[in-house]
């Protein structure tokens, strides 16, 4: 039976170190503030969220390629996309500890009195503009550049490059998976906030006077996919962007929150960006970036439907959701991830019941023919029960066991993370058996 203690912060990160999830960033010589590095399982999950969005994004349709821009760009792309003038927030100090924040992340009765969360006054508010900026060239004197803040401008200043080569016929999708950088005043809850990042972007170009369906349509898709990875659907909600929290660019938005244990955040943004983007690089580049369409024989800059998620956020909201605490016999209880196959680290864990006996070296093999179709894990140390708990608790969906009957009749034991079955399968039928049961995953209680 479940339990129904929501899960802390605490315990994620305690169990992201342990388990080798995620390791803070140089931590022998104390770490670094916002910086975290993806452990052997972490790296695993990052990969595998990843590869499951872009086949959803790219794979799944016919009208949606991929793209990998470059991080350095040309910095009069970031004066057209008004990064440089207007991509800041307001931050205040506290003048008694140092300590920075963010203006519009303090109470109102705070704003008023200018004091900080402590009750210290609070310096005057000034404008922080969050883009990190270095040189190219040998000297500091080079030319400016930025590291990009977003990477959906990547997509935009090649959206001639696509449409030529590719012969894309609106509406079409572009996708892409970057890095992105931003000089976070306040960087918290361990790995959903931070100065370096990863985004999963599609821009979806349509005809002006479309934009309105295809804006109703992705965010229909995309509250789809969550379900189809077992996030449960009662901690995903959408929230409307007012006509005051509307960015410049956008005639509509909507965030698909999830509720994390800090609260409910925003897990992606679903934006109607008209034609905002590619006019404003029309104009600073002097190019003409309309698109023709070749049947109605016009031109015409397209509107844009982006859908926008940050993958390392993406990456704690599956721990989050994932995070179990279960109680078996005699009061214990088992820590269970339980991710979806599709995302899970390892996907079968196989062992010896005993290492003698040429048990371990029939595991092996096993092991051996199964690991061009999946990710598997053996181990042979301490008892059979610890070993499974052991790959509950890093979300391993399924685990084989293999003992003296399987040396006579070539069956082994498949157990089933969630419901701890355990049911007998001829070696010859294991890797069919596992695919059907990922085919056919749903997650208990969802």
């Amino acid at each position: 039976m479940s339990m129904s203690k929501p899960v802390s912060m605490e315990t994620i990160v305690s169990l992201a170190k342990r388990r080798g999830f995620v390791f803070p960033s140089s931590e022998i010589y104390g770490g670094l503030a916002s910086a975290w590095d993806y452990g052997p399982l972490g790296s695993e999950l990052k990969n595998r969220v990843q590869r499951k969005w872009w086949r959803e994004m790219t794979q799944l349709h016919d009208n949606i390629v991929g793209l990998d821009a470059s991080i350095l760009m040309h910095p009069r792309v970031w004066e057209a996309s008004g990064h440089v003038d207007n991509f800041s927030d307001v931050m205040v100090e506290d003048t008694i500890t140092n300590e920075r924040f963010r203006w519009d992340h303090l109470t109102e009765v705070q704003r008023e009195n200018r004091t900080s969360p402590a009750g210290n006054p609070l310096s005057e508010p000034r404008a922080f503009n969050l883009m990190f900026e270095t040189h190219l060239g040998p000297t500091s004197s080079g030319q400016k550049v930025y590291l990009r803040p977003e990477t959906a401008q990547g997509i935009y200043v090649n959206f001639k490059n696509v449409v030529q080569t590719s012969r894309l016929k609106i509406p079409f999708g572009i996708a892409q998976v970057g890095k992105a950088f931003r000089n976070e005043i306040v960087t918290k809850n361990f790995i959903f906030r931070t100065c370096e990042f990863e985004q999963l972007e599609m821009q979806y170009f349509v005809k002006p006077g479309e934009d309105e369906k295809w804006f109703d349509y992705w965010k229909e898709q995309r509250i789809r996919y969550y379900d189809s990875v077992g996030i449960r659907p009662d901690r995903l909600r959408f929230k409307p962007h007012g006509p005051d929290e509307l960015a410049h660019y956008a005639k509509a938005a909507f965030d698909i929150e999830y509720e994390f244990p800090f609260g409910w955040q925003e897990l992606e943004g679903i934006h109607n960006r008209t034609d905002y983007d590619l006019s404003r690089h029309s104009e600073f580049s002097g190019k003409d970036l309309r698109y023709l369409d070749e049947e109605q024989k016009e031109r015409y800059l397209p509107y844009i439907v982006e859908t926008s998620a940050g993958l390392t956020r993406s990456v704690l909201m599956v721990l989050c959701d994932a995070y179990d605490e279960e109680e078996v016999a005699d009061g214990d209880v088992r820590t269970v991830l339980r991710f979806h196959p599709d995302l899970a680290p390892i996907t079968l864990g196989v062992f010896p019941l005993v290492k003698k006996d040429g048990l371990a070296e029939l595991a092996r093999e096993i092991e051996a023919e199964l690991r061009d179709d999946y990710t598997t894990f053996y181990d042979q140390g301490g008892a059979i029960g610890r070993r499974y708990r052991r790959q509950d608790e890093v979300g391993t969906p399924f685990c084989v066991t293999v003992d003296y009957d399987s040396k006579d009749d070539g069956t082994v034991t498949l157990r089933f993370r969630d419901s701890m079955e355990q049911v007998r399968v001829h070696r010859s039928e294991l890797s069919e058996r596992i695919r059907a049961e990922i085919k056919a995953y749903r997650r208990v209680g969802v």
